[in-house]
């Protein structure tokens, strides 16, 4: 094992993605077999968006099934890996000032487990996750992300699940081969662009980026993971696109890799 573990962000889009076998399931598949195994994950999720700070403190966390609408295979499906307490403590320690309260309520929604299920369909792998505090800006998203770098140090993968385009009012329900927007393309390229040369105080003031931010990101909970994930960078490490794409037209399916 390589002494730092990566950093994914991961563009996890419909929640039938757990179920499916497409370009998008395949790159995950490739990414928990090529990555080193990690000892544990901790993943923020998009869909644990709720004021305050909590991580998952849970010995068993329960699969939740946080969507409505779709068949009953998917609410049928199960993730039964092992929750990881004792680094949730930790967790709150390395955390420390920033009051971080233990949750045994919630378990892992459809923007772990329908990732997770293709990375490590074992299950076998302790999970946690932490919450995105909706109160909080931008800034204090990136800093806490900062924060958990160091575990990647000791073989922790850190996830961020979410989308960097995410504008669910302009998705082309039912319409597999819908063009991209143009000004989803013109975004997500210049994210890159920033990702690429590590510059990350633009991605962090996002809402100065113009129009084409505002359309990708009308609403923060989709975007917020990336940022803790770029946050884990260290020094000049490679950044990689391991996944890519636009579905619906308005949601990217980008994959970020760190490391």
């Amino acid at each position: 094992m390589p002494s730092t573990m990566p950093a994914l962000f991961l563009g996890h889009g419909n929640p039938m993605n757990a179920l499916a076998h497409n370009d998008y399931t395949e790159g995950w598949r490739r990414l928990g077999q090529t990555i080193p195994r990690p000892k544990a994950i901790v993943c923020v999720s998009a869909h644990w968006y709720r004021p305050g700070t909590a991580v998952t403190v849970n010995e068993s966390p329960r699969t939740i099934h946080d969507f409505g609408g779709f068949p009953p295979e998917l609410y049928r499906m199960s993730y039964p890996a092992p929750g990881a307490p004792d680094l949730a403590r930790r967790l709150q320690r390395l955390l420390s000032p920033l009051e971080v309260q233990g949750d045994d309520s919630w378990g892992l929604d459809h923007g772990t487990w329908a990732v997770l299920c293709h990375l490590y369909p074992e299950a076998d792998i302790p999970v946690l996750q932490l919450s995105i505090d909706e109160t909080q800006p931008a800034q204090f998203h990136y800093d806490l992300g900062r924060k958990l770098a160091s575990l990647r140090e000791e073989g922790i993968l850190i996830v961020g699940s979410g989308n960097l385009v995410h504008n669910l009012h302009s998705y082309a329900w039912g319409k597999h081969l819908a063009e991209p927007y143009q000004w989803a393309v013109r975004f997500e390229a210049r994210a890159r662009e920033l990702m690429l040369a590590g510059d990350h105080a633009p991605l962090v003031a996002y809402e100065t980026l113009g129009e084409d931010a505002r359309l990708s990101i009308p609403t923060p909970d989709h975007y917020l993971p990336l940022l803790y994930v770029l946050a884990t960078r260290q020094g000049e490490e490679q950044i990689t696109f391991p996944v890519q794409g636009i579905d619906g037209g308005s949601i990217s399916m980008l994959a970020v890799r760190v490391g």
